[in-house]
């Protein structure tokens, strides 16, 4: 059985599945060779990798060379770019991009100067070890050239050991001629690159593959072979028959090798490599004349261009320049395509600038490609599926596409198709399918793309949690480290310093928590009795009105007791007028009681009113008990309050004195509001004997004058006492109801000057002389009458 390296010797070929026979038209640029055209007033560099993987080297108002680095960066993805031309740079800003959607792309923006000046080159050989070359290839910004533009210094570092290496000359695209053109006049520099690319990779076997319908390259090339310093049965050229699209990277190897590239995977998994004609004399250029990539060669075609032809354009030459140096026919709706008829784009607009996998500019007639026809329903055919070079499932891949169903799409393999734009040649329906297939994989790059973006901000904040997790670990960590240290070095006394510290801020947050319950109480208690506990209070308060009342009478008897015994000590009256005197004193006394009683029973009745009263006068002086300025301001009005009363005590004890021993009628006017006390006066006087009519009347008219005197000395400086003696009191009893301390407000808190209590007990003692000398007149006139 025959060998891989055995078939390749013999050129054995494959037939590859698929594929279409358009018409090639490339009779338009392959006659003449490749020219140059003037140089343009600025050129249009791209820079798209800044801020990714590199920076810019240059700023707006440099002055630059040509061949001078634009970028620079370290990143292996980096593709430097350069300078086409000398002049200046002026500006670094989005312009159009050479795309179907012409979306903006950073550019930086060079003003020629027209002296086309080169900068310092550094030239190598080609005994230059594998990674200096590998870096100057990469320092010279080397792409695909067959219009994939993938970095071709990571081609030519792969990771697995390669056996084949072929060289990809087929350019079976329609009216395209570049690399014919340039195998015909460049083959001993493309067969110099294809030798620096067998010192790098050292392959067995190196295929050059062209088309049959390139007889001058084929030709051209086998000289070349002849001639090289490679070893001798290790360079081959196979011409391969035309056919659409064996130019593709997949179905070249197919062809040759009789293998399948599988689905998402690279040839270099299968020990391959490929490379277009192109790429290996930029490799040329750049290892022996240290010249970057900046030029290239473009097919300029089509029935609508003057001078159809290759030139040699500059890197970010402007289409239009371009078009009005090849003699550019517009017509209406003029198109202008980026690459073949097949796998080209048309351009919005021709400010955009030729880039480094530019291989062609074809401006059609409308004879040659006319108005995009209408599209209709698709048949169900079947022809896209046979001309499909991929083995795809064209049909299927439209209706998830059209559908905006891009997952099951990409289930069809979406990935693989090529657009070599078969399908859409052969559709009767006039279906544009390579268009849905671009945004079809439009959608699913930019659905990669936030898929990414979002794995990446995961990673970054499983990362920050990770830190802030690590740092208070460390922290906590330290915190402990610091405390142990701290209790290491803490002495027996400072320790139990610490402890008692510890035990007094306790107690200070018992307390203040105690006080604040305590507050929190008083207020429950406060509205509890103001609102829902009045009637208790109020029996309260009048309870010791009564019990101050009873006290004070007893004590007006004691008084009235001593008084009399004073005054039976100082008069000169027999024995007997003291014993009567006696057995009036418990007379009056019997009074006292009896008037202590009624008004006992005049309080309970009047419960409510006394108590609301007391309650309202005392609730200020409890509200105000803080406050010590108020307090001593009640305390002066009070002492001020009873004086006067004591004055005014005085002052009608002596106008009734007065009243007595002039008007004896005002008895009459007084017995009839106190019937009791006169019944029990009556009870005593009938123990003497009888009198005359007469004198009778005047001795108990007398007598009701003295009671009535009195009587209302006593009740009035009872009234006067009864305010002192009664509040203390009833502040006493309202204390465990109210919870206030308001004992130091109600009570004077400044006792009476010295002057005004002897003037006080001055009057006191008047009013009681003057009660005594009415009872003995009293006495003295029922004495006469017995």
């Amino acid at each position: 059985m025959q060998t891989l390296l055995d078939q390749l010797d013999k050129g054995t070929l494959w037939r590859s599945p698929g594929g279409i026979h358009p018409p090639e038209v490339k009779f338009l640029s392959n006659t003449t060779p490749i020219s140059q055209l003037p140089l343009a007033q600025e050129y249009l560099v791209p820079v798209p990798q800044v801020g990714e993987n590199c920076t810019l080297a240059v700023k707006v108002g440099d002055k630059v060379l040509k061949g001078a680095p634009l970028t620079q960066g370290t990143s292996i993805w980096h593709l430097p770019v350069h300078a086409p031309t000398s002049g200046t740079v002026v500006a670094i800003e989005p312009r159009a991009s050479n795309h179907a959607s012409a979306l903006p792309v950073n550019t930086c923006v060079i003003a020629a100067d027209g002296e086309d000046r080169w900068c310092e080159l550094t030239p190598g050989s080609i005994e230059l070890s594998n990674q200096e070359m590998i870096a100057k290839i990469h320092g010279a910004g080397i792409a695909g050239m067959g219009g994939a533009a993938f970095p071709s210094h990571i081609k030519l570092n792969p990771v697995s050991e390669i056996e084949l290496v072929i060289i990809n000359g087929v350019e079976c695209e329609p009216y395209i001629s570049a690399d014919d053109r340039l195998m015909r006049e460049y083959s001993q520099d493309i067969l110099a690159g294809i030798a620096i690319i067998h010192r790098l990779l050292s392959p067995k076997r190196i295929v050059i593959a062209i088309e049959d319908n390139k007889p001058e390259a084929i030709k051209a090339m086998q000289q070349a072979v002849s001639q090289s310093t490679l070893p001798a049965g290790s360079t081959r050229v196979t011409v391969i028959p035309t056919k659409y699209p064996s130019g593709g990277e997949k179905q070249l190897i197919q062809i040759i090798t009789g293998r399948e590239v599988p689905s998402g995977a690279i040839p270099a998994k299968l020990g391959i490599v490929v490379h277009n004609v192109g790429t290996a004399f930029a490799i040329h250029q750049a290892v022996t004349q240290g010249k970057p990539l900046i030029e290239r060669v473009v097919t300029v075609t089509g029935q609508n261009v003057g001078k159809p032809g290759n030139y040699w354009l500059p890197i970010g030459t402007p289409v239009e320049h371009v078009l009005k140096q090849t003699e550019f026919n517009a017509e209406a709706e003029q198109k202008v395509i980026i690459g073949g008829p097949m796998m080209g784009h048309a351009l919005p607009t021709i400010q955009v600038p030729i880039l480094k996998g530019t291989n062609c500019i074809l401006v059609p007639s409308s004879q040659e490609i006319g108005i995009t026809p209408e599209e209709k329903a698709c048949i169900r055919c079947g022809e896209c599926a046979n001309a499909c070079p991929a083995l795809l499932l064209p049909q299927q891949l439209f209706w998830h596409a059209k559908a905006e169903e891009y997952d099951k799409a990409a289930s069809y393999n979406l990935k693989d198709c090529i657009e070599c734009g078969c399908c859409s040649y052969v559709c009767p329906s006039d279906i544009p399918l390579v268009e849905y297939y671009r945004i079809a994989k439009s959608a699913l790059k930019q659905a990669a793309d936030e898929k990414h973006q979002a794995e990446r901000a995961k990673l970054r904040f499983e990362a920050r949690i990770q830190r802030l997790e690590e740092e208070k670990l460390a922290r906590e960590a330290k915190a402990k480290e610091a405390a142990a240290r701290r209790q290491a070095t803490m002495t027996s006394t400072d320790k139990n310093a610490v402890t008692e510290a510890m035990a007094r801020i306790a107690a200070k947050k018992a307390a203040a928590a105690e006080a604040t319950t305590d507050n929190a109480t008083v207020e429950v208690v406060f509205a509890d009795t103001s609102n829902t506990e009045a009637p208790k209070g109020k029996a309260a308060v009048a309870a010791a009105i009564a019990r101050a009342k009873a006290k004070k009478a007893a004590q007006g008897a004691d008084d009235a007791e001593s008084s009399k015994q004073a005054f039976s000590s100082e008069s000169s009256e027999p024995t007997v007028q003291a014993e009567s005197l006696s057995q009036k004193d418990k007379v009056a006394a019997a009074i006292a009681r009896a008037k202590a009683k009624k008004t006992a029973l005049k309080a309970d009745s009047d419960t409510n009113g006394d108590t609301e009263a007391t309650v309202n006068a005392n609730q200020p002086v409890a509200e105000t008990a803080t406050s010590t300025e108020a307090d001593d301001k009640k305390a002066k009005v009070a002492a001020a309050v009873a004086r006067a009363k004591a004055k005014k005590a005085a002052a009608q004890q002596a106008e009734l004195s007065d009243m007595a021993e002039v008007q004896p009628e005002y008895a009459k006017q007084e017995s009839g509001s106190d019937v009791e006390s006169r019944n029990e006066l009556g009870s005593a006087a009938e123990l003497s004997a009888p009198l005359s009519p007469e004198d009778e009347k005047k001795a108990k008219v007398a007598a009701a004058v003295a009671r009535a005197k009195a009587k209302k000395a006593a009740a009035q400086q009872a009234d006067s006492s009864e305010v002192a003696e009664v509040q203390p009191e009833l502040v006493t009893e309202a204390k465990p109801e109210s919870g206030y301390e308001s004992d130091s407000a109600t009570e004077p808190s400044a006792p009476l000057s010295p002057e005004d209590e002897k003037k006080a007990k001055v009057a006191a003692a008047v009013a009681r002389a003057k009660a005594k000398k009415a009872a003995r007149e009293a006495n003295a006139i029922s004495d006469a009458n017995e």
